[in-house]
């Protein structure tokens, strides 16, 4: 094996390929491997399109993270990449040296740009030095497609010139590339734009979706059949879908979403925020479930005492590490509702949030032995709902016996109000002490946080700028 070249002769031959004007490729076929990175920094950062070219016919890795480069909107060097590829492509035989398989357009990579830049422009330590390339030799060219891997997000009306661009290149080589995308956020785009950009990608690579439209229900019946063509999605998250007057055709979307989930095998972290269109056929949904959940979080929306019922009876709930029904409106419900459904995820929730369900004493006292057996609980929230100081004290004695508890949000008690709703603060101060003096008795270190509603700072209906109740263990003596 030849010897490691040394780092000042890596400088003069960077220097030297630089200047020149016509980097032919085969000048590259026995260029150094560690060499590759640190000029090709160079040459992207100076926009030497020609250099690029040639460097990217070349490739002696298999990954080419390009994401990280990227500065929007000058696309004049990723135009020159692309124009490589196209003579990649284009080739039955090509170069040994090029293991070229992979474009990273992702904003990644940067461990591995900084690892070859080294602390000088070109030199590398020895213990990173690889062995200069293979002699001058051509391979046939694989029949396995280049795979380009992007994240979307797409958020304005229109697709920026980037990805306008890059999108252009792609469906003109739909035969020769693999358009991968991992994590896809819609924020604002009309329907047959996403249409067309879902066209184009592999959608069974997609692992995270994030919808943040205010649609109508057909309009996320429309995206619906490209959701179940996701099959290995794992996060899904769905916001602000509304519905007008309840009508069969209304139905006939949410039959038509909901079955949808029969082809998502992997799913395992579900998010719907607002889903009004699920009140009174939430059981639709569970039903269509085909793993158990790690995370649920059905949200800012109004539900049926029966919705509940079928959640708790679901068997994909059973392994449940996060649950937040926050902003659910559970006032009339049966208090042994949620003693139900806490008792089914007991062993393994971590996170519960009921923020603002409007849960009242009797509700709470019925659920807090299911609670007090949570025992892999780490956060719990309770703010915003009509609690008394007694129950507060009574919560504060049941979850002191959890052992991996650390974060604890709770209502300030309904004897820190009026009968107006009016803050009486002396009267809370009193009671902040009052729990105080509970977590002493306990003899347990804690920190809890007491919210009001709303918020006088914010008027948010559950408050986050109080000041903490703490109590730390005295140090022996």
């Amino acid at each position: 094996m030849s010897a490691p070249t040394p780092p000042r002769l890596l400088d003069l031959a960077g220097r030297h390929l630089l200047r020149a004007d016509d980097l032919d490729v085969s000048i590259l076929e026995s260029l150094p491997t560690e060499l590759f990175p640190p000029l090709f920094l160079e040459a992207f950062d100076g926009y030497r399109t020609e250099t690029l070219k040639a460097m990217v016919q070349t490739w002696p890795f298999v990954r080419l993270p390009l994401g990280a480069l990227i500065d929007l909107p000058h696309v004049g060097p990723l135009q020159a990449v692309l124009e490589a590829l196209d003579v990649l492509l284009a080739q039955k035989i090509r170069s040994r040296r090029c293991k070229l398989r992979v474009l990273d357009l992702r904003n990644t990579g940067q461990n591995f740009w900084s690892m070859w830049s080294g602390a000088s422009s070109y030199g590398c330590s020895g213990s990173r030095m690889a062995a200069v390339a293979e002699p001058r030799s051509t391979t046939r060219q694989p029949s396995t497609p280049l795979k380009v891997f992007l994240d979307l997000c797409l958020k304005k009306r229109t697709l920026d010139n980037f990805l306008t661009y890059f999108l252009r290149w792609a469906e003109q080589r739909k035969s020769s590339i693999r358009l991968c995308c991992k994590k896809l956020k819609i924020v604002s785009m009309p329907m047959d734009n996403i249409v067309k950009v879902l066209s184009m990608v592999q959608l069974d690579c997609i692992q995270e979706v994030q919808v943040s439209c205010t649609w109508s229900l057909s309009t996320l019946a429309t995206l619906a059949p490209f959701l179940g063509e996701m099959s290995n999605l794992q996060r899904l998250r769905l916001s602000h879908v509304h519905v007008s007057t309840f009508k069969k055709q209304e139905h006939d979307h949410v039959v038509h979403i909901t079955s949808q989930f029969r082809r998502l095998g992997h799913l395992r972290d579900l998010h719907l925020e607002s889903p009004s269109f699920l009140e009174g056929c939430l059981d639709q949904m569970l039903r269509c479930l085909k793993s158990p959940l790690d995370s649920l979080s059905i949200t800012k929306c109004w539900l049926t005492e029966s919705d509940l019922t079928h959640v708790s009876q679901s068997p994909d709930i059973s392994q449940l590490k996060s649950l937040d029904l926050s902003r659910v409106t559970m006032t009339d419900f049966r208090p042994e509702l949620l003693q139900v459904l806490l008792e089914k995820v007991a062993a393994t929730l971590q996170e519960l949030d009921f923020d603002a369900c409007g849960i009242t004493d009797s509700q709470l006292q019925a659920f807090l032995p299911a609670l007090s057996r949570c025992s892999q609980l780490r956060a719990v929230s309770l703010c915003g709902n009509l609690l008394s100081t007694a129950v507060v004290e009574k919560l504060l004695r049941h979850t002191a016996v959890l052992p991996c508890l650390r974060q604890e949000r709770y209502p300030a008690p309904q004897e820190s109000y009026s009968a107006r709703g009016v803050l009486l603060e002396a009267r809370l101060a009193r009671l902040r002490a009052q729990l105080l003096e509970i977590l002493r008795d306990l003899g347990r270190p804690r920190i809890i946080w007491i919210s009001l509603s709303p918020c006088p700072r914010c008027g948010e209906d559950v408050c986050h700028h109080m000041e903490p109740i703490v109590y730390s263990c005295p140090a022996p003596a």
